[in-house]
Formats: C-alpha cells, structure tokens, sequence
C-alpha cells in the first residue's frame, strides 16, 4: 500500500470498477472480465492482484472470497458492497457504486490539493529567501553551509511531520491506533464532521447494499459498520449485538440511545424500520450524508489555503520588519552618539 493515495490513484480505482461493470452489464462473465482487464490494466501494477483474483476464482474461491484474500489491496468497504452485489445478482450496480465513489474521493482530493498548491508554494519561497542575511553571507562570503542548515532546521521537521501521519493514517495500523487518530482528527474543526459524514454515507451504502442482497439484518449492519471504516461506528454497532440477538431492541432502538449516531440518522432510520421503507431511506441517508462530507471538505479545501497563506504572509512580513529593524538598529551604532 503506497504511503500517499493520490488523486491519480483513486481516479484509476474508479476506472477500474467502471470497466468491469461494463464488461459484466455486456454479459461477460466476471471471470472473462478480470482477465480481460488484466492483459489491458487500467494502471501498471493493478496487473498482480486481477491475475490473483483469477487465479483464486479458478481455484474455486467466490469472488468476495478472492477479494479477502488480496490483504490491504482490497479495501473493507469495497469488499462489503461487491460481496452484496454477488450475493443480490447486482454486482454490475455495485461496480457502478464503487466507481462513482472513487471519483467522488478523487475530486475532492483534487481541490483540497489544488487550494494548498500555491500557498505551499509562497511558504518554500519564504523559507528560501528568509532571513535575508544569510542570503548576503551566501552571495558574498560564500557562507553555503550555514544557509542550507538553517533551511534543513525548518523543512526537516516539517517533512517528518507529514511522513508521520501519512504514516499514522494508513489503514493497515490495528484497530486501537486507528482509533485513536479517528478521535485526534475529529476534534479538527470541519475535517472531523466531515470525516463523521462521510462514514456514515458509507454505511448507509453499504447496509441499503446488503440487505438489498439478502443478507440479515443483525449481520447487515456489522458489515456496513465495518465498511465504514470508523472504529468509533463500529465499535459502537458491536455493542448492540447482544440486544439485537436476543430480539429486545431493534437497530432503530440502539440508534436513539448511541451518541456516534447523528439525531437526524435515527430518526429516518427509525421512520424507515416502521414504514418497510428501509432501502430508499438507507439510499437517501447516503446521498444526505456524502453531500454534507463533500460540503464540508469543499469549505476546508477553500479557506485552508487561505488561511495558511494568510499565516505565511504575516510570517514574511515579520522578517521583513525584524530586517529591517536590525538594518537600522546597526546604521544608528555606526554613527554614534
């Protein structure tokens, strides 16, 4: 697993699930349609698992059996949709849920990284040419290695940072770290209800899936809920297991009493449970729920940048006055009283 998904790569996931859903709406079987994508992968190294997933399937492995077999490859939530669209004979549809997902990730990658482009940009400018002195003593006294340490001082850490929670986000990292870096990151203005949205769209996506594939209600719901990928979700759905099996609560009774939950998801879950309205509500709490995520994120994407440039400005202007400053303070001592 690459330590930086980048927008690329999630463009190339959904291409990937976008091709074999037409392939398999064209009739082909599934098998066919992995080795014909395979020979011709949507990108390089997708090549190794399709030729795995073939190879299992031939082995006679179910294709959800395949996928589990890919390890960090194949990602939970992935696994969770496809198993329900083998299950339900919509696999084509699944296919096509996944690839609108992946696009959807990749997008709002896309604008994330393009608002922080330029101020990251003016930041390594500054770094570069503050403090101007030792820009003067590089020019005239050829002073390199005092410039490039103070440089190093400043990137270094900067760089550590960032490798360590690319590092600290990866899912492979067991359940109790990952925890622990969905509680540090929700408690990050709008990227933590954003974070909070999105799994719950997932969620419901995954639990209109499968139980639209046949699956029960009680296992639906740990499936979707470790499809989610949020610990806090799924730590919170295997805690109502116990009331749920023995029939004394239903899942809407456990959605108004668990604060992971938001009170408008319980709500139209529980209209949901008593209507027998339960797939198009579940569809509906996706749509509801990646809209507010992508709302979210679209607003960090729009005022981070701004903010971050607005802090490297007034970090140059700084530089500029302590400059100055400096010069002045030194033009006085050499006149004298």
């Amino acid at each position: 697993m690459p330590l930086f998904i980048t927008p690329r790569q999630l463009h190339q996931r959904a291409e990937l699930y976008y091709q074999l859903g037409l392939l398999t709406t064209a009739g082909i079987t599934l098998l066919q349609a992995l080795e014909t994508l395979r020979k011709k992968p949507v990108r390089g190294d997708f090549s190794t698992p399709l030729a795995q997933l073939v190879m299992h399937i031939e082995g006679g492995a179910t294709f959800t059996d395949a996928m589990r077999r890919l390890g960090q490859w194949m990602p939970a939530f992935d696994i969770a949709l496809l198993n329900a669209g083998e299950q339900s004979g919509r696999l084509d549809q699944c296919l096509k849920l996944l690839a609108d997902h992946y696009r959807t990730r990749a997008q709002l990658s896309r604008e994330v990284i393009g608002g922080l482009a330029y101020p990251v940009f003016v930041f390594l400018f500054a770094v570069m040419i503050f403090p101007v002195n030792l820009i003067s003593q590089l020019v005239l006294e050829g002073a390199f290695l005092p410039f490039i340490l103070s440089k190093l001082l400043v990137l270094g850490p900067l760089a550590a940072l960032v490798l360590a929670l690319a590092y600290a986000l990866r899912s492979e990292h067991g359940e109790r770290w990952q925890a622990k870096i969905e509680k540090a990151l929700h408690a990050v203005p709008v990227l933590g209800g954003a974070r909070r949205d999105l799994a719950l769209s997932r969620l419901a996506l995954a639990l209109e899936a499968l139980i639209n594939a046949g699956v029960s209600l009680i296992e639906a719901w740990q499936l979707a809920a470790d499809a989610s990928g949020s610990p806090a979700l799924k730590k919170a759905v295997a805690g109502w297991m116990p009331a749920l099996q023995s029939g004394r609560h239903t899942p809407a009774d456990e959605l108004a009493r668990t604060p992971e939950f938001p009170e408008m998801f319980a709500n139209l879950y529980h209209s949901a449970e008593v209507s027998g309205q339960l797939d198009i509500t579940l569809r509906r709490l996706h749509a509801l729920y990646l809209e507010e995520g992508r709302t979210k994120l679209q607003a960090l994407a729009k005022w981070a940048p701004k903010l971050l440039y607005f802090l490297i400005m007034l970090g140059i202007a700084w530089q500029i006055v302590g400059f100055y400053s400096g010069l002045f303070h030194r033009q006085n001592n050499a006149v004298g009283p």
